[in-house]
């Protein structure tokens, strides 16, 4: 599992920021970053964008986007890293929307979560996790737990 202080030297090293966006987490992974002494040399800012109109409000997220597909979809993921990359002076900015529960719906249970990672220089990537219906402090754990590893990998190789 990629601690707080793995990032805290991977990025350090490599000389880049990270900002954060999130939902469903409501900014616990920006908690998870900061945790160590030295972190503000790596993180730049995070936003918590709990509603729709939020994400679109402070991340630029088109209402066409979140028609089409849902707040909790990778498209959604992808508007918000980006859209929080060109508000930030990060180098990667991460996206976290989900259902952390109680309930969710067939179409989209609870446990889903979906992520992105945008790369300044470099594309960006989506991905979504099914954790399960593990109760919404496990899923926003499991979620944080996950986008730590996709941003440690977002450096180069994942560190041992």
């Amino acid at each position: 599992m990629t601690t707080p202080d793995m990032l805290l030297v991977r990025y350090r090293d490599a000389g880049l920021r990270i900002a954060t966006a999130e939902s469903c987490t409501a900014g616990l992974l920006a908690a998870r970053i900061t945790e160590v002494a030295g972190s503000s040399t790596i993180f730049d800012r995070g936003v918590v964008t709990y509603t729709n109109r939020s994400k679109q409000d402070l991340l630029g997220v088109a209402a066409e986007t979140l028609d089409a597909h849902g707040a909790v979809s990778e498209p959604v993921a992808r508007e918000m890293a980006e859209g929080m990359l060109a508000r930030s002076e990060a180098d990667v900015a991460a996206a976290i929307t989900g259902i952390a529960g109680p309930g969710g719906s067939d179409a989209k249970p609870e446990g889903r979560v979906c992520f992105a990672i945008a790369l300044r220089e470099g594309d960006t990537r989506t991905e979504t996790q099914e954790f399960g219906p593990l109760g919404r402090k496990n899923v926003r754990r499991a979620a944080v737990d996950h986008a730590m590893s996709l941003l440690d990998a977002a450096v180069g190789e994942p560190s041992p």
